[in-house]
């Protein structure tokens, strides 16, 4: 019975029994049983048989919501966004306290709000079968207790992670919920990201793990969602809470280059802002939209954006200054509102994420950006805020979030650092780290278009070089040959001396482009030194990456 029905045969029964109560009000008599109770008691006895029906719907649909959040199909799109004709994204969750499943159903909205079929089922509906059908899967796994897995995850690890099937077609995205107050953090996500990397699956972008639900790693989901969905204008689940910089100085990093330009950008805390990260850690950027993008919006919504927005009568700034920093909204959907209306119908917009290339010693937060492009030709949001918006000497909204997960191994390690273009952001800030620790067993492979042009902190890598902090560097400028060279594939020409390090007990660290580089890493390491021991490096901490 659905649960439409089941209310209608609620609704008949109890209209029923007020309708016989209603009967022997009129007639002054009670056309049941041979005692005659009193009319309020014939109307408590309504209650009480209408009040046990309504529990015993509840239930009927608390069992059939449960169901259906055991394998729901999302595909009622908002008014505005057409679903794609592909076969569904299948957003599993292993949930204990419901903590999962609530988050896959918001990456599940995430996704439909890009206009993807999207479906969600508990691990516990997944076979191998619904492995193997060649659709991306987004995992949301919780752990309970020391590393174990949800009770409704069970039977998957039972029947399913004990087997070796061949994952190969198989791409996926994991986000592990844990609580670092337990020694098996995230335990139960990271056994099966290893087993999925064991048998074949490929990683959208690297797990990400959540201590204790913290805003910044969900938004670090969010953001791998949205760019996998191809939308990068998306508001944030949480606002992220900013604190406000300057932006110091801002220098074109690769001067002729046949690529995008790059900039080394700068940026100064105000006073009271802590400077304090590790390297390895990440700074999220409040963007701001292009000046004339919002002149041109004002104008088509006839408002004068230097007009003050207050909000439960509090001054929140002018009318343009909001719109700069919103998803910018078609012009007709808004018409006609007043500026207060339209300050409170705004989404933020999202943030944008950049490995930070300094440590908090040289004083201020660096970062290497690529101006990026939209099809039409127009800068990104970020990264054209950061290289061509803000001007030298405005605040900047920055928040640096901590990346455990990219920080830097124990001194005793030597570290073999894999980079490309800007991924030597990253890169930088552990050399500058290794550095200033005094560990000199540093190789470092980075790869680049031209070495005339391309090669960033050139002067600084050559001094570290010939200083001898970086006992060996091979580079890949792959447009300075006929024959294109990447960086994975100086890589495999040096598999024997690779080797040779890891057996010193060697840390492996890949910062760059999740497109090509990342994977044609790893793809060489697995050749090299087979998937079960390069899942056992992952699970050691001693394989570690930052892409993007």
């Amino acid at each position: 019975m659905t649960r439409a029905t089941v209310g209608n045969v609620v609704t008949i029964v109890a209209l029923a029994v007020l309708g016989l109560w209603l009967t022997g009000v009129q007639s002054e008599t009670i056309p049941w049983p041979s005692f005659e109770p009193s009319r309020l008691g014939w109307a408590m006895g309504c209650i009480v048989v209408y009040g046990f029906l309504s529990v015993v719907v509840h239930r009927q649909s608390s069992r059939v919501s449960g169901s259906l959040a055991q394998s729901r199909s999302i595909i009622a799109p908002t008014a505005s966004v057409a679903l794609s004709t592909a076969p569904p994204i299948t957003v599993v969750f292993a949930s204990q306290t419901g903590f999962a499943d609530e988050l896959a159903q918001r990456t599940a909205s995430l996704l439909i709000a890009a206009g993807l079929r999207t479906q969600v089922k508990s691990l516990g509906q997944i076979d191998i079968a619904a492995l193997d059908d060649h659709t991306p899967m987004l995992f949301v796994v919780s752990t309970t207790g020391e590393g174990d897995a949800p009770d409704g995850a069970l039977a998957f690890t039972r029947h399913v992670m004990s087997t070796s099937p061949d994952l190969s077609q198989l791409r996926y995205g994991l986000l592990a919920l844990g609580d670092s107050d337990y020694a098996q953090f995230c335990g139960f996500g990271r056994a099966l990201d290893g087993w999925l990397q064991r048998h074949g699956a490929q990683p959208l972008f690297d797990a990400v793990e959540v201590d204790n639900g913290d805003d910044a790693a969900l938004r670090h989901w969010h953001h791998h969602v949205a760019l996998f969905a191809g939308r990068t204008d998306l508001p944030d689940w949480q606002a992220p809470r900013y604190s406000t910089w300057r932006l110091d100085q801002r220098t074109l990093a690769n001067p002729g280059s046949e690529g995008d330009p790059c900039y080394l950008v700068a940026l100064t805390p105000h006073d009271g802002v802590p400077c304090d990260w590790r390297a390895g850690d990440i700074v999220e950027i409040g963007p701001h939209n292009d000046p004339t993008a919002v002149a041109a919006f004002l104008s088509a919504v006839s408002m004068d954006g230097s007009m003050p927005v207050a909000t439960d009568g509090v001054n929140v700034g002018s009318l343009a200054g909001i719109v700069s920093r919103s998803v910018l909204p078609e012009p007709s959907s808004v018409s006609g509102m007043s500026a207060s209306a339209l300050a409170a119908r705004l989404e933020p917009l999202p943030h944008r994420e950049y490995s930070i290339a300094s440590l908090p010693a040289d004083g201020r937060l660096e970062l290497l950006v690529r101006r990026m492009h939209a099809p039409d030709g127009r800068p990104g949001i970020g990264s054209g805020w950061l290289t061509a918006h803000a001007r030298i000497g405005d605040d900047i909204a920055a928040l640096v979030r901590r990346n455990a997960a990219f920080h830097p191994p124990p001194d005793t390690t030597p570290m073999i650092l894999i980079g490309n273009g800007t991924g030597m952001a990253g890169l930088r800030a552990h050399l500058k780290a290794r550095v200033a620790a005094g560990c000199r067993r540093n190789w470092l492979l980075f790869g680049e278009r031209h070495a005339d042009r391309d090669f960033f902190a050139r002067d600084e890598i050559l001094a570290w070089q010939a200083q001898g902090w970086i006992e060996r560097l091979d580079l890949a400028f792959s447009r300075d040959q006929v024959e294109k060279i990447y960086v994975q594939d100086r890589l495999r020409e040096h598999g024997d001396d690779l080797l040779r390090w890891l057996d010193d007990g060697a840390a492996i660290y890949v910062c760059g482009s999740l497109a090509g580089m990342a994977p044609g890493v790893h793809a060489v390491l697995s050749q090299l030194i087979g998937d079960d021991a390069l899942a056992d490096l992952a699970a050691a901490h001693r394989y570690r990456r930052d892409v993007y």
